[in-house]
C-alpha cells in the first residue's frame, strides 16, 4: 500500500488520485447568469445533496489547478446569488461534456451544446429543458477552502423550486425509477459511468445483523469473502442450522451471492 502526506505531492498528482478514487460522483449541470443577463452553463462533479429540510445542494467550482483562476459560474453565483442545478442523463451526456469547454465569458453554452433554455419560475438563470431534473436554487453561502489552485469553493444552495421530467417517475409507485433516470457519474481522467448498466439492490440491515452472528462453518470459510459474509449476514435466515463446510458447497454459495441470489444461497446452506 502506498501511503503519503497529501501536502508532499504535486497538486495535479493528488488531484488525479482523489478524483480517480472518490468516484463515481454525481454531476451538477449548473446554469447561472451574469449581471447583464448573459447565460452560462457548466458541469461540476464536486457535488451532492446535503439535506432535504431545507433542500440543500452543494457544488464546488474549484479554482483551476493550472493557473489558480476562477470560473464564470462561481463569479455569477456570487454576484446574482441564484442558479439552476440541472441533472444530466445518458441521453445528454455529450452535450453536458461539450458545455464544459473553456469558452469565453461572452459565449452562450446553451447554443454551443444545442440545448434549449427554459425560463425558470423563481430564479433568473435558465433551466436546461433537456435535463431530467432541474432545481431552481438560491445561493445561501459560498465557503472557500483555500486561495490556491485546486481549492474548493463550496456553493451552498437552497432549492426553491423543483422540475422533474414525467417519464422518470413510476406511475404506480410515484417514486423515481433509476432505470428511467439513466444517470451518469464522473470518475477520474476522461472516465464516466452509466448507472443504469450497474444497478443492483442491497437490503437495509436489521439491528440483529452482523457477521459475528453467522455460524462458525460460514464465518471461517476459506472461500467466502468479507463482502460475501456481509451479504449473508443481512439475511433473516441466520438462525438456521447449516451444513458443514465443503469446498464445492461454498463455491456454489459464492456464485449465488455474486448473482445477488442470497435467499437461494441460504437454501443450499441450511440442513
Amino acid at each position: 500500500m502506498k501511503s503519503f502526506d497529501p501536502k508532499s505531492l504535486p497538486v495535479p498528482q493528488l488531484h488525479e488520485y482523489l478524483l480517480g478514487t472518490v468516484a463515481p460522483r454525481p454531476i451538477a449541470w449548473v446554469s447561472t447568469m451574469d449581471d447583464n443577463g448573459n447565460p452560462n452553463l457548466a458541469p461540476f462533479s464536486f457535488f451532492n445533496i446535503f439535506g432535504s429540510n431545507p433542500a440543500t445542494l452543494i457544488f464546488s467550482p474549484s479554482r483551476r489547478v493550472r493557473d489558480n483562476s476562477t470560473k464564470d459560474t462561481l463569479r455569477n453565483a456570487d454576484l446574482i446569488k441564484e442558479c439552476v442545478i440541472n441533472i444530466c442523463s445518458w441521453e445528454t451526456v455529450n452535450q453536458m461534456v461539450l458545455s464544459s469547454a473553456d469558452f469565453g465569458s461572452d459565449i452562450n453554452e446553451f447554443e454551443k451544446a444545442g440545448l434549449t433554455p427554459l425560463k425558470s419560475e423563481i430564479v433568473k438563470p435558465y433551466r436546461v429543458a433537456e435535463a431530467i431534473a432541474q432545481f431552481e436554487c438560491k445561493v445561501q453561502q459560498i465557503i472557500s477552502t483555500g486561495e490556491h489552485g485546486g481549492a474548493g469553493q463550496l456553493v451552498i444552495c437552497e432549492v426553491v423550486y423543483v422540475h422533474l421530467q414525467d417519464h422518470i417517475i413510476d406511475e404506480q409507485t410515484g417514486k423515481i425509477d433509476p432505470h428511467k433516470v439513466d444517470g451518469i457519474g464522473r470518475l477520474g481522467g476522461l472516465w464516466y459511468t452509466r448507472a443504469k448498466e450497474g444497478l443492483f439492490v442491497v437490503p437495509n440491515p436489521k439491528p440483529t445483523a452482523g457477521i459475528d452472528h453467522l455460524p462458525e462453518s460460514i464465518k471461517h470459510s476459506s472461500v467466502l469473502s468479507g463482502s460475501d459474509l456481509a451479504a449473508l449476514a443481512m439475511s433473516p435466515n441466520m438462525d438456521q442450522a447449516v451444513k458443514p463446510f465443503s469446498l464445492a458447497l461454498h463455491l456454489d454459495v459464492k456464485k449465488l451471492i455474486e448473482q445477488n441470489e442470497i435467499s437461494e444461497a441460504w437454501k443450499i446452506l441450511k440442513i
